[in-house]
């Protein structure tokens, strides 16, 4: 979910399988429903509030995109308990150092719970 001044301006969730786009993540669906809704590609003033942290596709599309600050619940470890492969990407870019101020950790365990429940369901690993 992505906000502007106290409002919802773009939502998303992930949809890689059901629109068959390795590049639909819920942060970039997000986006592009912001920038539909506003009208621009500059999300400056905007905050993204997700349930993992992005993946480095994501992360760089939110700094594209002007984005000022990021909440997330679930860490990069937490996103590879349940088949995400964020961390392998991370290397090869170099990284997160230095984006503490920039990428926050908020209620990781309600998130880690929501993750339990995923882990439960019958659903394809990509």
């Amino acid at each position: 979910m992505i906000v502007k001044d106290g409002k919802i301006v773009g939502r998303g969730h992930n949809m890689v399988l059901a629109e068959s786009d390795s590049t639909a993540h819920g942060e970039m669906v997000a986006i592009r429903d912001a920038e539909e809704a506003l009208d621009t590609y500059d999300l400056s003033g905007c905050v993204l509030y997700t349930t993992g942290e992005p993946c480095p596709m994501c992360l760089y599309a939110i700094l594209w995109a002007n984005i000022d600050l990021v909440y997330y619940g679930c860490t990069i470890e937490d996103n590879a308990a349940i088949g995400f492969r964020d961390e392998q990407f991370d290397r090869l870019a170099g990284g997160r150092e230095g984006m503490e101020d920039f990428l926050v950790c908020v209620d990781r365990e309600a998130c880690l719970e929501l993750f339990r429940i995923y882990q439960d369901m019958e659903h394809l690993i990509y």
